[in-house]
């Protein structure tokens, strides 16, 4: 006999809920550079289009990537290379883009990480060595030069009959393969004011943010330097006597405690539900049961009688199914979040699976008596 039990509700894999009602203030306060960015100090992008030769086999046709062909052509006529009206039938070349992002203070002959991504129809860049390729700015101009072997972590094998690919072999990267040719103006060092950007930006937040820096200027240099711009934005005037680096320094590592707002998140895919520390929920009575469908596979055989006119009579497999569906109903519990404590132990109490969590507080938030935002994803 065959049984195979098939739970309609209440079985996804796993949850992960993550309570932080027992965080006290004191151990929520974090500095202002993890919750903070400076404007105008960032990352820029950059991009070139290169080749990358030494390859075993595994690089583009030409006959499908004729980029790969002109680009071959031109290098090799840079060289001293005549190869006009040559065929070129190379499998040991690809076509790829190469990008890197030139980070804020880098000088001239820093050295950043790149990556590689095959362009045309390569198989693999294993063993690969980048040519000398420009990086380009949105602006055009060339920043920095990269260069060197191509580190691949994933690769591709396969036979007549058979294949097997494992990461991705057409994307790899080079460590510190690039030069920084240009660097950026340098505006930091004038500019008279500072502006602090949330990352995420609450009104509650960049007051408290205002206030810790208002506190901390008073005591150290006799004045508030900081005002709030708008629920994003802090400006911080810049003292005189210090330079921009070690007020910044000074700043970033004041502690503040950063306001969030009342959110549920729910992952119905993984079955993962987080619920935020001011989540409220107003006292609601909630039930809920699984229904349980059992199916149970009991083939009989049919066997003809030894006697049977004509002798064409067989023996044959009749199937048999049988059905049983059950349903454990819940008892009816009271559930009253005043705290993230209270919410997350009487929710345990009903004894929910995760997909039955997600129904709950689903429904829960169309009843109105979740105070939050709920985020479904």
């Amino acid at each position: 006999m065959f049984s195979k039990f098939t739970r309609v509700a209440g079985s996804l894999a796993a949850l992960a809920l993550f309570a932080f009602s027992s965080v006290g203030p004191a151990s929520a306060l974090v500095r202002i550079k993890d919750i903070a960015d400076l404007r105008g100090v960032r990352d820029n992008q950059l991009v070139g289009y290169g080749i990358v030769v030494g390859l075993d086999g595994s690089g583009d046709t030409m006959r499908n990537s004729p980029f790969t062909e002109q680009s071959l052509q031109s290098m090799l006529e840079r060289m001293g290379v005549n190869v006009r009206d040559a065929q070129l039938r190379s499998r040991n070349v690809a076509a790829v883009v190469v990008t890197a992002e030139l980070p804020p203070f880098a000088g001239n002959g820093s050295k950043i990480d790149v990556s590689v991504g095959s362009l045309g129809d390569s198989t693999s860049l294993q063993g690969g060595t980048l040519l000398v390729t420009p990086l380009m700015g949105a602006d055009g101009n060339v920043y920095a030069v990269a260069q060197g072997p191509v580190s691949v972590s994933g690769f591709a094998v396969e036979g007549d009959a058979a294949s097997i690919t494992q990461g991705v072999p057409t994307a790899g990267m080079i460590a510190n393969g690039a030069l920084i040719e240009k660097t950026l103006p340098d505006r930091f060092s004038k500019v008279p004011s500072l502006v602090f950007e949330l990352k995420n930006p609450d009104f509650k937040t960049a007051v408290r943010v205002t206030d810790a820096i208002n506190a901390y200027t008073t005591t150290r240099y006799g004045r508030k330097m900081a005002s709030e711009q708008d629920y994003r934005s802090v400006e911080v005037k810049r003292p005189s006597g210090i330079s921009a680096v070690r007020f910044v320094a000074e700043i970033e590592g004041l502690m503040v405690q950063p306001d969030t707002p009342a959110r549920v998140v729910i992952n119905e895919k993984s079955g993962t539900v987080v619920i935020g520390q001011n989540v409220r929920v107003s006292t609601v009575a909630v039930t809920h049961g699984n229904i349980t469908v059992q199916i149970a596979e009991t083939p009989v055989v049919s066997q003809p009688s030894p006697f049977t006119i004509g002798g064409n009579a067989e023996t044959v497999v009749v199937p048999r199914t049988d059905i049983e569906v059950t349903e454990t109903g819940g008892q009816m519990q009271i559930v009253q979040g005043t705290d993230l404590q209270t919410l997350v132990r009487g929710l345990n109490r009903i004894g929910l699976k995760p997909s039955g969590i997600i129904s709950i507080l689903q429904s829960i938030k169309s009843a109105g008596a979740l105070q939050a935002t709920l985020v479904v994803k």
